[in-house]
């Protein structure tokens, strides 16, 4: 199961944290696996000791660097792949930092840049992908293709203290749902993650002491590893039938997201014609009530 021998698989971010797991994990199914991260020297370093790993037990891997959410960069990256190795067959996109702060208090540069390496490190990467597997169609041959993106439960619950970071990965389920629709007719899948892991990016502050691996020894529920199999699954054969999916992934859990719908429309009790204020207020304030809003680890989520 989860064979992936002869496969081609791009982890951006994969350094460290998470894409350094999910690298190791995809190597070890059997993936020829280029590691990204950004050409500063850390990185660099981080990049070189994961590729060397995976070396170490007879994978095979190489690092390209540059910066994800820039398009030169990005079709360097996509160059170097099918120069190594012939093809490309994996996509993941990992690659992501945050810079904290409430609305109020976040500079422009804070917003945009976190915006930038999370959604537009996502889409330029994707729209690489995705051109040549399209190509590869059109002409006829075989594709093998699997994009699988990165997302955070600040997408769906809200963060107050990242606006940046929460947009950027509601973002991206959006886009990653649109990608899944369009290449289904290619056999290509796309799925979200969202995954709970104690890494640099989650190192800081409350998170950190939330995170943090049990004294005792025992299991640790915030383990980055833990995701790294959900990522083999779904780039996987077996999981060929799988797209257009959101997973909450952490620990020994695996939660698929139930996708949002409408509740039954409530009509204006005068008829057809617009609503008038008072008529709204009517019709909606009894669903706003005294017990309408519970806390769920912090969040304000409705009751239903």
């Amino acid at each position: 199961m989860g064979d992936l021998t002869g496969k081609v698989a791009v982890i951006t971010g994969a350094g460290r944290g998470l894409g350094r797991e999910e690298a190791m994990q995809l190597a070890r199914q059997g993936a020829r696996v280029v590691i990204n991260d950004i050409n500063l020297p850390d990185a660099e370093e981080a990049a070189q000791a994961t590729v060397e790993e995976i070396k170490a037990f007879g994978g095979e891997a190489i690092a390209v660097f540059g910066d994800c959410a820039d398009s030169t960069d990005a079709e360097n990256l996509m160059k170097a792949t099918l120069d190594a190795y012939g093809d490309l067959n994996i996509m993941v996109n990992n690659a992501g930092f945050c810079r904290d702060k409430t609305i109020f208090g976040m500079s422009d540069d804070e917003f945009d840049s976190v915006v930038r390496v999370h959604l537009r490190g996502h889409f330029v990467n994707m729209r690489n992908a995705t051109a040549y597997w399209r190509d590869k169609a059109k002409s006829g041959e075989q594709v093998y293709g699997r994009l699988i993106s990165t997302s955070s439960e600040a997408a769906i619950y809200g963060s107050a203290g990242q606006p940046n970071y929460a947009s950027a990965k509601a973002g991206i389920i959006a886009m990653t749902m649109g990608a899944a629709q369009l290449l289904a007719k290619y056999g290509i899948t796309a799925n979200v993650i969202m995954p709970r892991a104690l890494t640099d990016m989650t190192a800081g502050g409350q998170t950190a002491e939330m995170f943090a691996p049990p004294e005792d020894g025992s299991f640790h529920m915030f383990d980055p590893a833990n995701v790294a199999p959900l990522v083999g699954y779904l780039a996987s054969p077996e999981a060929e039938k799988i797209s257009g999916e959101v997973m909450v992934v952490w620990g020994n859990e695996v939660s698929i997201l139930q996708r949002p719908k409408a509740l039954d429309a409530i009509a204006n009790p005068k008829g057809a014609q617009k609503w008038e204020v008072d008529d709204l207020h009517s019709a909606l304030a009894s669903h706003y009530n005294d017990d309408y809003v519970s806390v769920w680890g912090g969040y304000s989520v409705p009751p239903y």
